[in-house]
């Protein structure tokens, strides 16, 4: 089974020109590496979009030297 996958996308006939025109070799090998990049970054943020809000939504609790000291005194 295959760990890769084809997605296809439409550019503009000028811009295939020139890279055709350029003739890299390595031009899969950039696209695939700046998708790969996007996409990454795109979960990173929306990743830290729900951890934030998740963070918002939390409610203050007491101080940590308070429950220190409680914890101490206990002993």
């Amino acid at each position: 089974m295959s760990t890769t996958s084809v997605y296809s996308i439409r550019i503009d006939t000028r811009v295939r020109a020139i890279i055709e025109e350029i003739n890299d070799p390595l031009w899969q090998e950039e696209i695939r590496t700046l998708i790969e990049q996007a996409a990454r970054r795109k979960r990173k943020a929306q990743i830290l979009a729900r951890a934030r809000e998740a963070h918002g939504s939390l409610k203050e609790g007491a101080p940590a030297a308070e429950s220190i000291r409680a914890d101490r005194d206990a002993r």
